[in-house]
């Protein structure tokens, strides 16, 4: 295949920085140009550390302006776009994740049709299939199934309706008269170094003295390693470019997972931390149904207040049952169609992730040592 060029949003976020690292090692690559909202010293440190051919160049530029993403995708034979705002417990206003994740994904969508962009990837999420009720059991579903979520939440609601809006682009007509071809990538909780949501759960249990808090664990669930991830979205560019592949990969979305085993998101976290000493809450917790009516309760206080006080509860029905699901599936479409073999096994995947938490707990050390003298 002839030399490429790659646009990647969102390359300052988790899974952003890794697609970036793994395009840097394609042979045929010219080009990449990464999209950061904002450019710190710490992403140029990060950059610095490619080691590729391919030119690098840096674009600092908004998902909501159009005239940013046309100047962005000149030229461009692949769009991923990993940009996204992720919000579970209600800190980013409704609308703003909705612009976000749907109004930044037609935009982009535009803007490849007059740059004249062939290839679009997605990255999607497992949100967008559900859980819809914690009472249904779902083990190793496939796509042909079609679970959808059924929440109104802004986060599974602006993904679902994004990802609709890219495999509805597949086929539209190009400025010069090419076709777009595009895919989506669901995938599950992505863990690994640097991840936020595991920086958090890591801080609350140093500040607990070790302890774990049980907030998931009646849930069996998929989860996937960050580079694995990341792997999927340079198969699908890979496969989309491909005259042979590309017929059946358009317009289609895949699951994306590993080899890490479905379990809790609770004993995941222990997984990963138990080296270092911590361990999980043993103490009674509230059965399931009552906590999902808690959230339920939490939701109508929310409610009675918003005349006069904006309360956004942490505990809600969603978040119960994203939670506390069995929800799992397959990646084997993935492994069909893209060639998908994830490169880094649940062994390693859990040592390296390991390892930066024992980084966190020598910086915890740290901060209490400075705190005692």
């Amino acid at each position: 295949m002839p030399g490429w060029s790659c646009l990647v949003t969102g390359a300052g976020g988790f899974l952003g920085q890794r697609v970036v690292r793994m395009l840097s090692q394609e042979k045929e690559l010219q080009e990449i140009r990464v999209l950061y909202r904002s450019f710190t010293p710490k992403h140029r440190e990060e950059l610095s550390k490619l080691q590729t051919k391919a030119k690098v160049t840096v674009l600092k530029g908004d998902i909501l302006d159009a005239q940013c993403l046309q100047r962005a995708c000149q030229g461009i034979s692949v769009v991923i776009h990993s940009a996204a705002a992720i919000n579970i417990s209600g800190v980013i206003p409704r609308q703003t994740i909705v612009d976000i994740n749907l109004k930044g994904t037609q935009l982009l969508l535009d803007a490849c049709v007059e740059a004249s962009v062939p290839v679009f990837i997605y990255s999607s999420s497992l949100s967008v299939a559900g859980p819809n009720s914690y009472k249904e059991i779902i083990r190793n579903a496939c796509e042909e199934e079609n679970h959808e979520s059924k929440w109104s939440e802004p986060y599974p609601y602006s993904k679902k309706m994004a990802e609709k809006a890219v495999l509805a682009a597949d086929g539209r007509t190009l400025k010069d008269g090419g076709t777009l071809h595009t895919c989506a990538l669901r995938l599950p909780f992505i863990y690994g170094e640097g991840s936020q949501m595991l920086l958090g759960v890591m801080n609350s249990a140093l500040e607990n003295n070790g302890v774990i808090w049980n907030i998931s664990k009646f849930s069996v669930a998929n989860s996937v390693y960050v580079s694995n991830g990341a792997w999927a979205h340079v198969l699908a560019a890979r496969g989309l470019r491909d005259p042979k592949k590309s017929p059946n990969i358009q317009g289609q979305f895949y699951y994306i997972s590993d080899d890490t085993p479905h379990q809790s998101y609770d004993d995941l976290y222990y997984n990963l931390s138990k080296k270092w000493g911590f361990h999980l809450d043993s103490r009674w917790s509230l059965p399931l149904p009552l906590l999902y009516w808690l959230g339920f309760l939490l939701e109508v206080v929310s409610f009675l207040l918003r005349p006069v006080y904006n309360y956004q509860p942490r505990l809600t029905r969603y978040v119960v049952t994203l939670l506390n699901s069995v929800f799992t599936f397959s990646y084997k479409k993935a492994q069909r169609d893209l060639g998908y073999d994830p490169p880094v096994s649940w062994e390693e995947a859990r040592e390296k992730t390991s390892e930066w938490i024992g980084s966190l707990v020598e910086q915890h050390k740290g901060t209490l040592n400075s705190k005692t003298q």
